[in-house]
């Protein structure tokens, strides 16, 4: 069991704030852990009943009628009874108007909410416009190196090299052999991510989609816009494509939190520049395992994982240039 103790901590600072606390992130990341394991183990530490914890996992296919938003209203006012009580639902994208129903349970007294989802439709904007300000946001990350070192506890050197490589979905940690990591991360990337964002955003051409991830996954580390990722596609995929939709398709990897954009900052002149920015994977195995384990930059690499850190942290991050004239020039 990996304590992710910092996000569990967060969540306990959040109890019965009044508010419901939306845990986010890319799938597999470790969200449903989280709040069915370790704040489970916690509230039930805390003398909380079972019977007083309502789990409702909406990608169970034993619980599909619950995604029905009037049933699945009926189904938690009907387990809360005496003394305090707490919801925890799981992949709740998956119901239809489910800020309307998560809300209506804000006016339960003894009742607390949690939710998770893996896309951010609800997030940033929407959580003010559709929680009406009623949206208190928790936003997990695969594994730091931190935890994945203390994790495993091997050798410093031997346990980077794996982090680098296969990255920290938290779980690489039970797979033994390289190939079995490398066939899991490219069979989630192919299965899952990328026939999520198709299906979510009708994407019609899926080719087109997969040829950007990888242009992507190849650039991390430089400077880029849309307008560069179209020539790249010319001169070296020969496929013509617009700059529109290559910033729809990059909207659509960031709303599933595959990868993130940091601007680009004039750091002498203090100011924004529009464009070009730098895009980092959320997790860099997934972005590996996109090259089938080619481009190993180490510095390219150790960026991502830098940048990552850091956001992590709650700090927000630009990128930019400093200019170093030598002595004597």
């Amino acid at each position: 069991m990996i304590r992710r103790d910092g996000y569990l901590q967060k969540l306990i600072d959040r109890e019965r704030n009044g508010l419901v606390k939306v845990v986010t992130g890319v799938r597999r990341c470790g969200k449903s852990f989280l709040i069915f394991n370790l704040f489970h183990e916690h509230l039930l530490s805390q003398g909380v009943p079972e019977d007083h914890i309502i789990e409702i996992q909406l990608d169970d296919r034993k619980n599909k009628a619950l995604r029905n938003p009037d049933v699945c209203d009926e189904y938690v006012k009907s387990r809360v009874g005496e003394g305090q009580h707490y919801v925890l639902l799981d992949e709740v994208q998956m119901m239809p108007g489910f800020e309307d129903v998560l809300n209506g349970f804000l006016h339960i007294g003894n009742l607390d909410v949690y939710a998770t989802g893996s896309n951010s439709r609800f997030l940033s904007t929407d959580v003010i416009t559709e929680f009406r300000g009623r949206g208190d946001e928790v936003r997990v990350h695969p594994l730091a190196f931190s935890e994945y070192h203390g994790a495993v506890n091997g050798d410093w050197d031997d346990d980077w090299n794996d982090y680098s490589t296969y990255g920290g979905l938290p779980y690489i940690l039970s797979l033994k052999s390289d190939a079995d990591r490398a066939e899991y991360l490219q069979r989630l990337f192919r299965e899952t991510y990328l026939q999520d964002i198709v299906e979510r955003n009708k994407v019609r051409n899926d080719a087109e989609l997969s040829d950007l991830v990888d242009v992507i996954a190849s650039s991390v580390g430089s400077l880029t816009n849309p307008q560069r990722i179209v020539d790249t596609f010319k001169s070296v995929k020969k496929v013509s494509i617009s700059a529109p939709t290559v910033k729809s398709y990059l909207a659509y990897l960031e709303d599933a939190f595959l990868v993130s954009h940091a601007k680009r900052f004039d750091v002498k002149g203090r100011k924004h520049i529009r464009t070009p920015c730098k895009y980092y994977f959320e997790d860099v195995g997934l972005r590996n395992a996109r090259l089938n384990f080619r481009q190993q930059e180490e510095t390219h690499i150790m960026e991502n994982i830098l940048f990552n850190e850091l956001v992590a942290r709650g700090l927000q991050v630009d990128v930019g240039v400093v200019d170093v004239v030598e002595r004597g020039a």
